[in-house]
């Protein structure tokens, strides 16, 4: 069966676009468009099917890709929702997956390039391409920043470890520390970012780009 997909963008000829770009994807299909947030709202109220992905602009009248994703976030949060935009930079992109969104894209994207995100994002929950990421970490980098987190250069190392399969004694041995210094890094780790185990800790290494090459 075909994942379901919506689309929320008021340019009505770039979403009918997209639209046939898709039905061309063996996995998925789009059942409607909606012009913006408020528009996908009153869709969802006249008992529309409540789709498996949405793609969402950013820029949009009445309400945009910001005030949607939260929205979407606090009520319907078993929908994947992608960020499709023109908007590329870093606070647009830190902003919207800090409401909720689990991938994002330009809309310069190859239809090739789309439809792999599309199945990294139904099969792994999200997907951000590289660029995307390199925005995430760079902010992560910073004292301050959007997540409200601050992540040490050491902890940082460790999260590229979470992703292998070595065990915390090997990690500490690639580190040159102790177990116990390594496990205080988990520790550390998981309450900062409210996680409770390892596959926890490499899911966000991941998703935040700090997973090795």
């Amino acid at each position: 069966m075909k994942k379901t997909i919506v689309i929320v963008d008021d340019h009505l000829l770039i979403a009918k676009a997209l639209e046939g770009i898709i039905g061309n994807f063996k996995d998925f299909e789009v059942i409607y468009v909606a012009e913006n947030g408020k528009d996908l709202i009153q869709k969802f109220e006249d008992n529309n099917t409540i789709p498996d992905i949405i793609l969402l602009d950013i820029s949009m009248p009445i309400m945009d890709g910001f005030e949607t994703v939260l929205w979407l976030k606090q009520n319907q949060p078993d929908i994947k929702v992608m960020a499709l935009s023109m908007q590329g930079d870093d606070k647009s992109v830190i902003k919207m997956i800090k409401n909720g969104a689990k991938g994002y894209l330009l809309k310069n994207t190859h239809p090739k390039d789309l439809e792999e995100a599309l199945i990294k994002l139904n099969s792994d929950g999200f997907f951000y391409p590289e660029w995307a990421s390199k925005i995430i970490f760079a902010n992560m980098n910073n004292d301050k920043n959007e997540f409200g987190v601050r992540i040490s250069d050491r902890e940082k190392e460790f999260l590229r470890y979470t992703v292998t399969e070595l065990s915390y004694k090997e990690i500490a041995d690639r580190m040159c520390c102790s177990p116990r210094t390594v496990e205080s890094y988990r520790d550390q780790l998981c309450e900062k970012l409210d996680l409770k185990t390892r596959v926890g800790l490499a899911v966000f290494a991941i998703k935040n780009g700090f997973a090795e090459s």
